[in-house]
């Protein structure tokens, strides 16, 4: 069976709206699963430069799947032991969560199969 990786992946600024409130941090951190296709998360790796525990949220469709916090001026890495399929036509999104009024960068690295 062929497989073909695909990543949402940059460094974004953000702007805290409140650690309840996450909001998108850039339309390439936006992917849609072709239509025929299964897709799989393999990893998540982020990074923050801000004096703050932030997270991030991968969302499925717009409801939260999984959160990634990030620990002030730290990273994680996580690996998606637990694989979940997302059939084709899913939208899988990162939005970043910060408390009001933190500004900061985000480095962030998920990595996704399709098969």
């Amino acid at each position: 069976m062929q497989s073909t990786p695909r990543f949402l992946q940059g460094v974004f600024p953000f702007a805290g709206k409140g650690i309840e409130s996450p909001v998108p941090l850039d339309a390439a951190l936006t992917y849609t699963v072709p239509v025929g296709v299964i897709a799989q998360t393999v990893y998540f790796r982020g990074g923050n430069t801000s004096g703050e525990l932030v997270y991030v949220v991968l969302t499925r469709d717009g409801t939260p799947m999984r959160y990634f916090p990030i620990g002030a001026k730290s990273d994680v890495h996580v690996p998606l032991r637990v694989v979940e399929d997302l059939d084709g036509g899913t939208v899988v999104e990162l939005l970043v969560g910060a408390p009001e009024g933190v500004t900061g960068s985000i480095v962030v690295d998920l990595g996704l199969v399709e098969v």
